[in-house]
């Protein structure tokens, strides 16, 4: 029978669930528990939290977007089970009680396991209890999801331990993304789950629905600056474990693709340092370069030109000389972008069209390096900058490694590497 059909041996519409629901709006674990020990007909009895099927009610005022057709004739009904939410709210005397009492520990009307239901709180006590009456640690829920799949923050890493020491299979997938516990605990930035799930044996670039592994995941994910060390973190662990760094999703991306676009610079150093491919393409036609350039100009709190800086210095393809212009209406407002690329070619013809492409606002913010940028019109370049380009020309891809090794002084390094310097000469 499904939920839908069930009759719920305790509906919403009773006292003794106003009174529960009550009890568990305020946190009060006495009440819950005198309530489900003394109250409710029997410990695997169904309790219907909610239920908002308007077709029960003719005369219920529905929404105009009901009227037209919108609505899905789909309602929400809230069933489970008094150990899903005593196991849910980490009430773990009363756990004890109703496990001592043979509840079933597998039993979902709702959808959900109570062992699902302590898992995703990150109650570890009722996780444990749970799994010594055998609740079964590879259960999926109604949506295909294994508890492993609801440990989802650091607080779950307890309740982890526990499903992998009772069986819990770690590259079990859940049925909607293909998605694996490793996949989980790396979109959520999770090291130790992440450790704790390789040692029990989790293929580190098995690939979801999209085809992404679990690093592939980890550098689409690290979109705020502090987040990105934790991923940072996790990134290091799955390249130690043997992750393949230059995987590609559906779309042909990369882990060095997602990274640039989300200006993780840090990530981007990483994935470089381990013989990331600097030039991938993807199915767009789309390099590292390309995404960061298309992504700059809403990252710039996290110093997108870094990461342009450490592309060019690893042997990142440069732009084509004439796409400039599509550059200044991109990246106009991070101008030690502009800078950098122009210093990675000995001379560029510059453009009168290009003024019309960087808004007003933009020129006046930056007007020293815009200036001096447009009075390089039909004007040769420095000599210093001519043997800048010329060393540079001969490393190549080594120059991330081989001018810091130069007998010369630390500025002079820097400006070999291309250091913004906030005017151009």
């Amino acid at each position: 029978m499904s939920s839908i059909d069930c009759i719920p041996d305790h509906p919403s519409s009773s006292d003794l669930v106003r009174r529960l629901k009550s009890a568990l709006d305020v946190g009060d674990e006495n009440t819950v528990m005198g309530l489900i020990c003394t109250e409710v007909q029997h410990v695997n009895a169904t309790i219907e939290l909610s239920n908002d099927d308007w077709m029960k009610e003719p005369e219920a005022h529905l929404d105009p977007l009901v009227l037209v057709g919108v609505w899905t004739l789909e309602y929400k009904r809230e069933l489970t089970t008094p150990l899903c939410i005593t196991a849910r709210n980490g009430h773990t005397a009363c756990v004890r009680h109703l496990l001592f009492w043979r509840a079933d520990p597998n039993m979902a009307p709702g959808g959900q396991s109570a062992l699902h239901e302590a898992c995703e709180g990150g109650h570890t006590d009722c996780t444990e209890l749970l799994l010594e009456h055998r609740a079964n640690p590879n259960l999926l829920s109604e949506e295909g999801l294994a508890p492993l799949h609801l440990c989802t923050n650091q607080n779950t890493l307890g309740c982890a331990k526990l499903l992998v020491k009772y069986g819990a299979m770690v590259d079990l997938p859940n049925e909607e993304t293909q998605e694996t516990p490793l996949h989980i605990a790396a979109k959520h930035g999770l090291c130790d789950h992440a450790l704790l799930y390789l040692r029990y044996g989790a293929s580190v670039d098995r690939k979801n629905s999209r085809k992404e592994t679990a690093l592939s995941v980890t550098c689409g994910q690290a979109k705020e600056q502090e987040e990105q060390g934790s991923y940072l973190q996790v990134c290091r662990l799955l390249v130690m474990y043997g992750a393949d760094v230059n995987t590609t999703d559906e779309e042909e991306k990369s882990p060095l693709h997602k990274a640039c676009k989300n200006a993780s610079h840090g990530l981007v150093q990483f994935l470089l340092q381990n013989k990331a491919d600097v030039n991938a393409i993807d199915y767009n036609g789309a390099s590292p370069l390309s995404c960061i350039l298309q992504s700059a100009a809403f990252k710039q709190q996290w110093k997108p030109h870094l990461t342009v800086q450490t592309l060019l210095n690893h042997g990142s393809q440069k732009i084509w000389p004439m796409a400039f212009g599509k550059v200044l209406r991109s990246c106009a407002s991070v101008p030690e972008i502009i800078e950098i690329l122009f210093n990675s070619y000995s001379q560029v013809p510059i453009s009168e069209q290009w003024r019309e492409a960087i808004p007003e606002e933009i020129f006046q913010m930056h007007l020293p390096f815009y200036e001096s940028f447009f009075m390089l019109t039909c004007t040769p370049r420095c000599l210093q900058h001519l043997c800048r380009f010329a060393i540079r020309n001969q490393f190549g891809s080594k120059c991330h490694y081989l001018i810091p090794s130069l007998p010369v002084p630390k500025p002079l390094q820097n400006y070999l590497l291309m250091e913004p310097e906030g005017i151009l000469l």
